[in-house]
């Protein structure tokens, strides 16, 4: 894989596509605020090192998913906003690439000056299913620079005009960012030192299905919370209330659990269960052992059996890649399961990776010290399918030509 090193920068004009998308909420003036900046901090290293390099920096990012149309509330002008003060250098918005005067302020950057396109998917070719419409706008993007970057892990499992498309037009690499979260999956998936360890949480067990399949013959143990768990615990007979459950995929679990015990990987399942009526923690709370959730009850969180149970297996790995959080994180009445982990993993000495997502606006949101951890990545879906054993697009197209 191609990184900065093989790249001249000097003068160039570096189209760099950044993952910036933030969660955002509107504020009490009805303004649109960041709540969690962890992306764009991530994306700092990266910028800074072209602009040492004297490169002249044009940012695409995207927000949510506009599908083509243009919406105030997905704007990336608090993005550009928030990225200057990190950098502490003035950012120029391009408000639309159609406009006549957006290739001159490209041109007319100064070495280490940045500028940022807004939101790439207002453009409806950015993420066309057809080859040749995203291809219309990575030729115009093409336009606005003379090397591309990819620094938004985020993104690379897509096939994306200003991704994939993109870096077939122009000399090419990963950032900073992108490299080093290859280096982390590199090192879990090919080289772990063991004990080896995968946790994994979320709601849906189909979400995870591939990981475990890839997995399964690679890894001593597999700890299973969230939602996820009651679709492990029903394949053994238990009642699970009103929790999440995918019925249709009992049969697969139950042939997981088969080719695990085969394979001699010990798979954890929650032995007690933080249960109420509600998700919201305003109904009466009770924590249960995993094979007595009663009919009305929801199971929100890993009880604290299970929270030892987890930290004392968590103690004996050298490896660890943990990915979905252990319960209804976000409910300060079901967040212990998921903080207990999160301490736990940050506690040991073990290379440990967190897969992105829910997993680590968990950690920031339950204030762990995230320099604990070996590895938090910043792409949920593009870590889960690298564990999935998937090519990326956004890598491979990278040792092309």
């Amino acid at each position: 894989m191609k990184t900065l090193s093989d790249l001249s920068l000097a003068n160039q004009r570096v189209l760099l596509r950044a993952d910036l998308n933030a969660p955002m909420k509107l504020d009490s003036s009805g303004v649109m605020q960041i709540t969690d900046d962890g992306r764009l901090v991530a994306s700092v290293p990266t910028i800074k090192y072209l602009q040492e390099q004297g490169a002249k920096i044009i940012v695409m990012a995207h927000l949510g998913r506009p599908k083509g149309e243009r919406k105030s509330e997905l704007s990336l002008k608090p993005i550009a906003n928030r990225l200057s003060e990190l950098l502490n250098s003035p950012i120029t918005f391009i408000d639309n690439l159609n406009d006549e005067q957006t290739l001159s302020v490209v041109n007319n950057l100064a070495n280490g000056q940045i500028a940022m396109i807004e939101n790439i998917r207002f453009e409806k070719n950015e993420t066309s299913k057809d080859t040749a419409e995203r291809k219309v706008l990575a030729n115009k993007l093409a336009t606005f620079g003379d090397v591309f970057v990819i620094d938004g892990f985020g993104v690379v499992h897509r096939e994306q005009a200003s991704v994939t498309d993109i870096a077939r037009l122009l000399p090419s690499a990963a950032g900073k960012l992108v490299e080093a979260e290859q280096k982390a999956f590199d090192k879990v998936l090919n080289n772990p030192e063991r004990p080896y360890a995968v946790i994994l949480g979320g709601s849906k067990v189909s979400d995870k299905l591939g990981v475990i399949k890839n997995l399964i013959i690679k890894v001593d143990m597999l700890l299973i919370g969230g939602g996820m768990a009651f679709t492990f615990l029903k394949a053994q007979g238990y009642e699970v209330g009103d929790s999440l459950l995918e019925i249709d995929r009992i049969d697969e679990v139950k042939e997981l659990m088969n080719s695990a015990q085969k394979s001699g990987v010990e798979i954890v399942l929650p032995i007690d269960i933080v249960i109420s009526s509600e998700l919201d923690g305003t109904k009466p709370i009770s924590t249960v052992a995993s094979n007595e959730i009663p009919v009305g009850q929801k199971g929100l969180d890993i009880g604290p059996k299970t929270s030892e149970l987890f930290a004392a297996k968590i103690k004996e790995a050298k490896t660890i890649v943990w990915n979905g959080p252990m319960g209804v994180f976000e409910v300060e009445a079901f967040s212990k399961g998921t903080k207990s982990v999160a301490q736990a993993i940050a506690l040991g000495d073990a290379y440990s990776v967190v897969g992105g997502g829910d997993s680590a606006a968990a950690i920031r949101l339950l204030k762990v010290d995230e320099s604990k951890f070996s590895h938090i990545s910043t792409g949920g879906g593009a870590s889960l399918e690298l564990l999935e054993g998937k090519v990326l697009p956004g890598l491979a197209v990278l040792d092309e030509g």
